[in-house]
């Protein structure tokens, strides 16, 4: 029998170390977000270059990046390559990770080692490959050919979301309904895909930002033409304005926006059978 003393002491211990790790983790999160302190001011500025503090708060920055059709065209750019990198990526993604997980289970670790493998190369020695690849092949300066890059580089972060959805839902449901007859596409679109929709979401969200952030492979395959983060670097490099404080921040209002979106989804619209 567990002396009381003990009890009380080990409960103690525990609740200690919980506010000590939501303690750390306040001050990890707090720490990622300082940079926002400086950049948000910063779009606002309105001065005619960068100052920290500013001297003054104008929203010149927002219409001049609305305004130059250079950066619209970069930006259009990268939301094109992005949507295009997702796709694809999870048309490769979701028959792999079905693959991994119900399909060739005897082979699932040679898989998921195969999933993994551009995780494993630098990035930028993959872009110096695939500029000479496509060097070969024509295809430097071809949206769409950023596009199949940047969906190799997305697909093992995509496989393992949609692995662990897949492994955590009840497949008794879907030999519930392969007992009654159902093909396995039936079955997949109105018993598996359901319950695995948050995770769907998740890996396409998730995809797409890789790809919509992407600067070393789009440096190396963009040729004369540059996507929004390209676009973003050369400033930096040629010109420093605060132009791009606020491109950053409309990139942080969208991706937060959008998680919020799939969190509330997530939260209200559980998986359902239909």
């Amino acid at each position: 029998m567990v002396e009381p003393h003990l009890h009380n002491s080990h409960a103690m211990r525990g609740r200690v170390g919980g506010i000590l790790l939501k303690l750390w983790a306040c001050l990890v999160f707090a720490f990622l977000l300082l940079p926002l302190l400086v950049v948000v001011p910063i779009s606002f500025s309105g001065g005619a270059y960068v100052r920290f503090p500013p001297t003054s708060y104008s929203l010149q920055w927002y219409e001049a990046y609305l305004g130059d059709p250079t950066w619209i065209t970069a930006t259009l750019l990268s939301l094109k390559i992005g949507c295009a990198s997702t796709i694809l990526t999870m048309l490769l993604g979701l028959p792999f990770a079905l693959a991994v997980t119900h399909g060739l289970r005897r082979w699932s670790g040679i898989l998921e080692k195969v999933a993994m493998a551009p995780m494993i190369v630098p990035t930028i020695v993959y872009a110096v490959s695939m500029y000479a690849l496509y060097s070969d092949l024509g295809l430097v300066g071809n949206w769409y050919g950023i596009a199949l890059a940047h969906a190799v580089t997305c697909l093992p972060f995509v496989t393992v979301v949609l692995c662990a959805g897949l492994r955590d839902f009840d497949i008794d449901q879907e030999h519930a309904a392969f007992g009654l007859g159902a093909s396995r596409l039936v079955t997949f679109w109105r018993i598996t895909l359901p319950q695995i929709k948050p995770s769907v979401y998740s890996a396409a969200f998730l995809a797409f930002i890789m790809s919509f952030d992407e600067l070393v492979i789009s440096m190396f395959l963009a040729g004369s033409f540059g996507t929004l983060p390209k676009k973003m670097f050369d400033n930096v490099r040629l010109q420093v304005d605060p132009t791009i404080a606020a491109v950053s921040v409309i990139e942080i209002v969208a991706v937060l926006i959008i998680m919020l979106i799939l969190l509330r989804y997530n939260k209200d619209k559980p998986a359902t059978l239909s």
